[in-house]
């Protein structure tokens, strides 16, 4: 092997002077020879490879499993953390698939699971940075990038808009921030709702939780509290916000039920702590809100376990099973009617569904594949063979 060049990375040890010479010392043998043969590798690239490496050795020996559901949860698993990995061109062509609207002002996409809309601590790939990349896919090379209207959470699906010119967007962002725009969401609970139907108006706030696992959750900040049996208004906190939330149960057994939701508000995760901690019903794979002293898989019934086909070790892989299913945009610019944009929920939600023997209304009895960008990601190879 030849002697490294003089302009090679070297590394020291700490409180010695001895050099220890370039990286290719420190690499597997594997390595070395890939190394001689192309230059100079950084320490990030093989850190990079040994990561790989690792893992792919992990997934050969990780065991198959035998429950349709497990497998269905662990390839959901696994395709949320592909959607991370994929080139960013295989994640526009995936959004360019679920596609449920276009027109010479907006495109409208089928968020699919998973995948974060803004970039962040430990994100590689979100929504926003395939915005130019989807443009140019819709428009030709010269098409300016798309620009984002709203936004939902990673493990959101559902509607989601998008505008050709950044005017069209600050537009739509205004009809979301003077509550002019009407959002259906549908989501499965842990529990019924009683009554039925009705709305919950209670302020929500962030607070601090206590404990071994100190972390922040937003909670409700009620205005009125029982004291002596009675009912006494409570003084309020600047810092809450006010949070309305029109619920309607569609479908329900003894223990779970379709649920489609109306925010009046758009506070942050108001369905999940209104669900959760104003009707005692959480969100069927909300592992953050079931609970309020503790970060932890969701605990679930032996009874809902068993129409899952899984065992509680298991429940952590349950997905957050809320979508945006109907947006009704007023009308805008040149367009005189309001539009109606609605999309069908995933198909691990409509699984579930079955599993829990819930029924959707008559017209939704088919849902899609993983918001659009399943059969993609699948087509690309990175589900294997």
């Amino acid at each position: 092997m030849a002697a490294p060049s003089s302009n090679a990375p070297r590394l020291w040890v700490w409180g010695s002077r001895q050099r220890l010479g370039s990286v290719f010392s420190l690499v597997s043998k594997p390595f070395c020879s890939a190394a001689a043969a192309s230059g100079t590798m950084s320490a990030q690239r093989l850190a990079e490879k040994l990561r790989a490496q690792k893992q792919e050795q992990k997934t050969k020996h990780q065991p198959v499993p035998t429950s349709p559901v497990q497998r269905r949860v662990q390839e959901l698993v696994r395709f949320t953390k592909q959607l991370q990995r994929v080139h960013p061109n295989v994640l526009a062509k995936a959004l360019s698939r679920g596609i449920v609207h276009q027109d010479k002002d907006l495109v409208v996409i089928n968020k699919p699971y998973g995948l974060p809309v803004h970039g962040g601590p430990g994100v590689r790939l979100c929504i926003s940075d395939v915005l130019p990349i989807l443009a140019k896919m819709l428009h030709g090379h010269k098409a300016e990038p798309l620009h984002l209207c709203h936004r939902l959470d990673k493990e959101t699906t559902g509607v989601m808009v998008l505008a050709w010119e950044k005017e069209v967007a600050h537009q739509v962002q205004e009809l979301f921030r003077t509550h002019q725009v009407a959002k259906k969401y549908w989501t499965i609970t842990v529990r019924v709702p009683v009554p039925p139907a009705g709305v919950v108006d209670i302020p929500v706030i962030e607070k601090e939780v206590q404990g071994q696992q100190q972390h922040y959750k937003m909670t409700l900040s009620p205005g009125f509290r029982m004291e002596d049996g009675k009912m006494v208004r409570a003084r309020s906190n600047r810092k809450a916000h006010t949070a309305v939330t029109q619920y309607q149960v569609l479908s329900s057994t003894l223990s779970a039920a379709l649920v489609e939701l109306q925010p009046i508000t758009g506070v942050k995760h108001q369905l999940r702590v209104h669900l959760s901690f104003g009707l005692d019903c959480p969100i069927l794979g909300d592992h953050k809100y079931s609970d309020w002293n503790k970060l932890a898989p969701q605990k679930l019934s032996l009874g809902t376990l068993k129409k899952l086909g899984l065992h509680q070790a298991k429940a952590r892989h349950i997905p957050l099973h809320l979508h945006a299913r109907q947006l009704i945009l007023p009308a805008l610019g040149s367009r005189k009617e309001e539009l109606s944009l609605v999309c069908k929920p995933p198909r691990f939600f409509v699984c579930s569904l079955r599993r829990l023997d819930l029924q959707m209304p008559s017209q939704d009895q088919n849902g899609d594949d993983e918001a659009g960008c399943e059969g993609a990601v699948k087509t690309a190879g990175l589900f294997g063979p």
